[in-house]
């Protein structure tokens, strides 16, 4: 009996578990279904890094839109100079500007190249963390990389988890295996009057490297294909043997989303013209405070409104302004003041206003793309090509 006279309780060994969903760990975990042929590309110019006044400032505003593409499934980024970048960086101190303005790109480019700055930073947090150390150098673009938010996206495999597919590097010169019974140990490519095969081991993130069987220069970043979807027993010892394909494959033969690629264009014009997809993009979409309410692409009397219905697509792009908006990347573009063209409106198959009344004066492009991947995230998934 304890001091105050009372008798201690038992506990109750009856009570029913706590069956709730456990929520320490994410569950949200991309799960695809079937291979997926259509692409999603967003455009917008690097001179939003220059209007930011300071190294985190602009590290930070890199990280908002990389978390961005990789929440809504970005498959390309195409970074274009709308002329703005030197006017904004005009705008600076001359202490800053002699600091920074370096156009070597081993120096810091947050000033003198911002179109380089903003690739440079969403190329690296696109690439999986086990890669980073094999492809990016030590850079001042990067010094506070590392505190942005992970995007953790479905390539960033942690060690003990198994993909058919894998991001890896490769790491030393090619070996030859012989193919005599009698010389099964693997050595450093020579020549030989015996039938060899060529192999190139690559870094993938597991405890031991993974061989592939085909040449292939150090260094260089691939895409591995394991036979099987289901994990082999003891994979994680050596002998692993997988091939190499297109990085596009995990998305079309099996549906992954993984990761976005990067493409730099000197012009709004060559955004559009110079398409890494074949057959270019048919369905185009400008933003703009002065375009149609997001709400005119679904009418509530299609027939009364005379709209068309949105297609369905294979490549869809959308092009986002900077501080001035589209319009003075129309007036920096001598191909399009050459062809007459009156505005960016022209250019798209829909001119799109993507908050109407707004409460604030401006939207930032890093918020514009948040609200346009997510207010066209319903045609992404409805009117893509899935073969």
């Amino acid at each position: 009996m304890g001091p105050h006279g009372s008798k201690k309780r038992k506990r109750d060994s009856n009570v029913a578990p706590d069956t709730s969903n456990d929520t320490s760990k994410p569950t949200a975990v991309f799960q695809p279904s079937e291979g997926r042929r259509y692409t999603l590309s967003v455009a917008l110019p690097g001179s939003i890094i220059a209007n930011a006044q300071s190294h985190e400032l602009k590290t930070t505003l890199a990280g908002q839109i990389a978390r961005a593409l990789a929440v809504f499934c970005v498959d390309e980024v195409v970074i274009f100079d709308d002329g703005q970048g030197k006017q904004q960086m005009n705008n600076f101190p001359n202490r800053a500007q002699e600091r920074y303005n370096d156009s070597d790109k081993d120096g810091y480019t947050g000033y003198s190249d911002p179109n380089y700055f903003l690739m440079h930073i969403l190329s690296y947090l696109e690439t999986p963390p086990h890669l980073r150390k094999h492809l990016f150098p030590l850079h001042p673009d990067l010094r506070t990389a590392g505190t942005l938010p992970s995007l953790d996206m479905p390539h960033h495999l942690r060690a003990h988890e198994w993909c058919q597919y894998r991001e890896g590097v490769t790491t030393e010169a090619p070996l030859t295996r012989a193919d005599n019974p009698g010389e099964g140990k693997v050595k450093k490519k020579r020549k030989s009057s015996s039938t060899t095969t060529t192999t190139t081991s690559v870094e993938a993130g597991l405890q031991y490297p993974v061989s592939i069987p085909t040449s292939i220069p150090p260094n260089t970043r691939v895409t591995l294909k394991f036979p099987t979807t289901d994990a082999p027993q003891n994979y994680q010892n050596s002998g692993l043997v997988a091939d190499a394909v297109a990085p596009s494959a995990p998305r079309e033969e099996a549906g992954y989303y993984w990761g976005y690629i990067m493409r730099s264009a000197s012009s709004l014009s060559n955004v559009l013209v110079e398409c890494s997809f074949d057959g270019g993009y048919d369905l185009t979409f400008g933003t703009s405070e002065r375009g149609d309410p997001l709400s005119s692409l679904t009418p509530s009397n299609p027939d009364e409104d005379g709209s068309a219905p949105i297609p369905e697509f294979k490549h869809m792009l959308i092009v986002f302004g900077g501080v001035a908006g589209l319009e003075v990347a129309v007036k920096a573009d001598e191909v399009l003041l050459g062809i007459g063209a009156s505005g960016p409106d022209v250019l798209f198959d829909h001119w799109l206003n993507l908050c109407p009344g707004q409460g604030s004066r401006t939207i930032r492009t890093e918020e514009a793309v948040w609200l346009g991947l997510m207010g066209l995230r319903d045609v992404v998934l409805s009117k893509g090509m899935k073969s």
